[in-house]
């Protein structure tokens, strides 16, 4: 038996192929706990048969175990491939979607081949896979392409061991396959002859286009063109948040933006993702990414995507197709209702989606990968654990994942989305149902955020079973053990904006020592009051007045600087003083904002994180020189005190020091007091692993800052990778957790 992610990704040819070479005899089926493989032959064949399933196996299977036992001879006359079956009781491991792979783009552009310009060419190394599932063992009856009866040459390629296609569960061809048809934003047919090149010629004109792909829809339009673009963002009411590229190959990406051999290999493996890359300047329309160095680029992905570019076209925005806020649009009667106001055609097709799934994001930091959004070619993922229980970790408000366990596995869904409206807890409570099915999981224990505000809590209070709230930055640091598959106790430093705290304030930037178990909260960032509550994470200067106001008092007004003399700043401190709608918070990701707003954001946050992201992309990163600042020890733990922080770059404001220098130096400032407060606790604890958490270390000059400091005085420094360090990563730390502290 061999198990894992070993169905959908070509592994029954591929143990066919072998056992015929190496003169073995036998069957292999596909069931829900994996691929059973029985074979009879000489020892040494059979040797050989199990360590190139071991060392080689396709590219797309992910194997987690072998189990081998000898069997009775049987004398088998020949090795087949039969019939799938389901067990009760079982577990199988299912693919992502994956691009494209060379073959089928070899395909697609060889006028000769059956399915030269087919936009749904697959085969069992590419194409569709978790989005046409409906349930398990993987077969074309239970998928979105049960409604397309193969050809007579598809089936023969189906039913072929020795061909590419065979069992390709997807596998069509312009005679038996789905079809894509162009319409305008009314929904009446666009009579053409080739809808890909009337698709092109239109956005060529200026025109915004609705494109179905593997996941959902795409809003496409030139990306040379700044008006359109501007129009695109009014329409989706998307002010400033960057918007993703699509561009036709590694050399138009090299034309655009600066790109290491490591980012050139991340971009163009099979998973596609939308890669965060530095932009070369004046090449693109400032307006894709405002006030920003970088930009998401992805290459093609799909055949169509393919045949679009070849109708010379270099570059597309290709951003999700929703209204702001909303899900990714999935159905095609969806798209033309509520997409006819953004886009003024749809390209759709008739291969039905049955689990919507957004682009990927990564970005390249420390010469490793780290995805930052995981959904197509990552998701769903899984990984091993070892005696944990049937549980449902519910996730974060923002970025949102779900975690579901069971026999000895944790399965991490792909990105839902923020929790802020009922389209997105629609969609969650619909994966959640979905997943449970296909792995036949009955969870009797639910993990959740401790918010008392969040929305996860009226899901919680009608479920008759075990609950366990969890920590939102105890959550963050396990997340991270766990993927680094550490056990022992740890420093856990969580940066990021807003976490509900055991004492019941805003914690956010935290110094934790932690196994899966428990926590004790060492140190922190000292808290300030958040003015109007969730106003201040929409309006940065209100922090800045909040951090102001700790260090000066009444004498604010005199030091106020010109960035923020035309704000009510009498009305916010009011509102501090009085204590009203003000908790108190200890976000590095508000301190963050603060400083932004005293660089001279003045404005309101249209995108999570739009402020810090701003301070990062202004710095200078050759200054050097850091603020002054305290670590105060009151009630057992050490306090960063970071009144010197703001005096220092109010000093500097006055000196008219240019606002480059100062977010470098503050970054360098963050970076030494999270080192030396990682030695203060190593000596305490006696403990030299530390695991770095939380959205803030998206941010790439703290991230290599702090890990290469840290490295250099002899720390263990642990870090995300596939698992997203922002709060798309803590529903696995949530269901470690709830397992770890569950009591019969």
């Amino acid at each position: 038996m061999v198990k894992g992610v070993v169905q959908g990704v070509g592994f029954r040819p591929f143990i066919y192929k072998l056992a015929v070479k190496n003169n073995l005899n036998g069957s292999v089926k596909n069931t829900s706990k994996g691929v059973y493989i029985d074979v009879e032959g000489k020892l040494s064949s059979i040797n050989i048969f199990i360590n190139i399933i071991k060392q080689k196996p396709p590219t797309l299977s992910k194997i987690t175990e072998m189990i081998l036992e000898d069997r009775p001879i049987v004398n088998y006359e020949d090795f087949k491939i039969i019939e799938s079956d389901r067990e009760d009781d079982t577990l199988t491991l299912i693919s992502p979607d994956i691009g494209i792979c060379d073959e089928c783009l070899r395909d697609i552009n060889d006028i000769s081949n059956r399915r030269y310009r087919y936009p749904f060419t697959n085969c069992t190394n590419c194409g569709p896979r978790f989005s046409i599932i409906k349930k398990l063992p993987y077969d074309r009856t239970i998928t979105t392409m049960d409604e397309f009866k193969m050809c007579e040459e598809c089936y023969g390629e189906y039913i072929n061991p020795l061909d590419r296609r065979f069992h390709a569960q997807p596998n069509a061809c312009p005679n038996c396959g789905p079809k894509i048809e162009l319409v305008d934003n009314h929904g009446t047919q666009v009579s053409c002859i080739d809808p890909i090149k009337q698709v092109v010629k239109y956005i060529k004109e200026g025109s915004i286009v609705g494109i179905k792909g593997l996941g959902g829809f795409h809003l496409a339009c030139d990306g040379n063109n700044e008006k359109v673009i501007q129009s695109l963002r009014n329409k989706k009411h998307r002010p400033t948040k960057p918007l993703a590229l699509m561009m036709r190959d590694i050399s138009i990406v090299k034309k655009y933006c600066s790109l290491s051999r490591r980012e050139e290999v991340v971009i163009s493996n099979n998973k596609r993702p939308i890669l965060l890359l530095n932009k070369k300047e004046n090449k693109l329309p400032n307006n894709i990414a405002p006030n920003n160095k970088k930009i998401g680029v992805m290459l093609p992905y799909t055949p169509l995507h393919h045949l679009i570019f070849d109708q010379d076209v270099e570059v597309l925005v290709m951003t999700s197709g929703n209204i702001s806020s909303l899900p990714i649009i999935y159905k095609n009667d969806e798209a033309l209702d509520k997409l006819k106001n953004i886009a003024d055609y749809l390209l759709i097709h008739n291969r039905d989606i049955y689990v919507p799934v957004d682009d990927s994001i990564s970005k390249v930091m420390l010469d490793e990968e780290r995805v930052i959004r995981n959904s197509r070619g990552y998701a769903p993922m899984s990984i091993g654990f070892e005696c944990i229980r049937d549980i449902l970790a519910y996730g974060s408000h923002l970025k949102n994942t779900f975690a579901l366990s069971r026999n000895n596995n944790i399965f991490i869904s792909q990105y839902i989305g923020d929790m802020e409206n009922l389209e997105t807890h629609n969609r969650f409570e619909k994966n959640v149902s979905h997943m449970k099915k296909i792995h036949n999981i009955n969870h009797s224990i639910i993990a959740y955020d401790m918010h008392p505000n969040y929305w996860a809590l009226e899901y919680v209070k009608s479920q008759k079973i075990e609950k366990i709230p969890i920590q939102h930055h105890h959550a963050h640091i396990v997340s991270c053990m766990v993927e680094n598959k550490i056990k022992d106790i740890i420093i856990g430093l969580a940066y990021d904006g807003i976490g509900y705290g055991s004492d019941g304030e805003i914690w956010g930037a935290e110094f934790l020592v932690c196994d899966y178990r428990d926590f004790i909260r060492a140190g922190h960032v000292n808290y300030v009051e958040m003015p109007g509550g969730d106003a201040a994470t929409k309006e940065p200067w209100r922090m800045a007045v909040s951090y102001m106001y700790k260090v000066y008092g009444i004498d604010i007004y005199k030091n106020i600087p010109h960035c923020l003399k035309e704000k009510d700043i009498k009305r916010v401190v009011s509102i501090i003083k009085s204590k009203i709608n003000s908790p108190k918070s200890s976000s590095m990701g508000r301190l963050f904002d603060a400083v932004s707003a005293l660089a001279g954001f003045t404005g309101k946050v249209t995108f999570e994180g739009e402020a810090a992201i701003l301070l990062e992309s202004i710095a200078d990163i050759n200054a050097c020189g850091k603020y002054d600042y305290d670590i105060d020890y009151i009630k057992m733990k050490h306090i960063i005190n970071t009144d010197k922080i703001i005096k220092g770059i109010i000093e500097d404001i006055d000196k008219q020091i240019n606002y480059s220098i100062i977010s470098k130096k503050f970054h360098n400032t963050i970076i030494d007091f999270s080192v030396r407060m990682c030695n203060i606790i190593a000596k305490k604890y006696n403990i030299r692993k530390v695991a770095l958490s939380g959205g803030v270390f998206q941010n790439e000059i703290l991230l290599v800052g702090i890990y290469e400091k840290l490295i250099s005085q002899g720390f263990e420094v642990y870090t995300h990778r596939l698992i997203p360090c922002n709060d798309s990563g803590i529903s696995l730390g949530q269901l470690v957790i709830a397992n770890a502290n569950f009591k019969e």
